[in-house]
């Protein structure tokens, strides 16, 4: 029998995953992503854990002893997070930290979310892994240091910056453009922000894969940070216009007019990044893991909303 980094054996057949923030779009998802590839899964979430309570995290870990954590749990308020730095930073920064001590305690592995936020968006390509980071407000820098607080903690880490989630689960760019389009004739969107949206579901399977390379013992695991989102850049205006085609197939739509707007005449709280590509070269070439076109997955999140289907 071969030993893993901590330890436990290989292939262990009591080995599972252990989902953080399992009630969110991603942590749905990726419950659902376990199953269909007979993964054993456990999700918690508020309240059964809390991620800044350090020794909570702690007692549950080394009593579950799962192989592998996924972290999904994070504020994301971006603008709210403005005016309370505190329960960003002690969500984003301390939470994952209390992750890292406890796996490290408990003999697991963590994979982490972070985001595209992390970059200032001034770039003139896609962001690799390598580049420098220069988050642009207090969400943004709450995300870069709880990455930072992993790192430092335990080596055994995974950490998947990923960009412009979408899915059929929570709040989203994608349901409220349906919702508006549905309520108004006309729609201004900012269209000077460019990035690649991710379909949840997607972005789930990627982590599945991740979480199974280290369940069944793969090694040596290239420990480290990676990009994910969905192949293909796009505006919020652009990507507007598309979700508004997507749901004409399946539903008459009040909305007449979707006018391009740039960022300066959409202030908000927090600044946003006006360049959100990411290169996913890096989990391709490492895991195999290439990102699907996020337009299949927007056919089909519409459709699981308007439609009922499973997805």
């Amino acid at each position: 029998m071969s030993l893993n980094d901590h330890g436990r054996p290989h292939g262990s057949t009591d080995s599972h995953v252990l989902v953080i923030g399992h009630l969110g779009m991603l942590g749905r998802d990726l419950m659902k992503q376990l199953e269909r590839n007979g993964l054993k899964g456990l999700g918690l979430d508020l309240p059964d854990v809390d991620i800044t309570n350090g020794d909570q995290v702690r007692r549950i870990l080394v009593d579950r002893r799962p192989a592998v954590v996924v972290n999904c749990a994070g504020y994301t308020a971006v603008d709210k997070a403005e005016s309370e730095p505190g329960p960003a930073f002690a969500i984003n920064r301390d939470g994952p930290g209390n992750l890292a001590d406890a796996c490290r305690s408990a003999g697991a592995s963590l994979i982490h979310i972070s985001t595209d936020y992390v970059f200032d968006g001034r770039a003139d390509r896609p962001y690799v892994e390598e580049d420098p980071v220069n988050p642009l407000g207090v969400y943004a820098r709450s995300k870069w240091e709880g990455e930072e607080i992993v790192r430092k903690r335990l080596p055994e880490h995974l950490i998947v910056r990923t960009a412009w989630m979408f899915g059929v689960q929570g709040g989203n760019f994608v349901k409220t453009i349906l919702r508006l389009s549905e309520e108004r004739e006309e729609l201004k969107v900012v269209c000077d922000q460019v990035g690649c949206p991710t379909w949840s579901m997607d972005l789930a399977g990627a982590l599945v894969a991740l979480a199974t390379r280290i369940l069944k013992g793969y090694t040596p695991i290239a420990w480290g940070t990676y990009h994910f989102c969905g192949a293909g850049k796009v505006s919020w205006h652009g990507f507007a216009r598309e979700i508004v085609e997507e749901g004409r197939r399946h539903r008459a739509l009040k909305v007449k007019n979707i006018l391009p707007i740039p960022t300066t005449d959409y202030p908000t709280p927090a600044a946003r990044p006006l360049w959100s590509v990411l290169d996913c070269r890096k989990i391709a070439g490492t895991f195999g893991i290439v990102p699907p076109s996020w337009r299949i997955g927007l056919e089909k999140v519409v459709r699981g909303i308007y439609l009922g289907e499973e997805v």
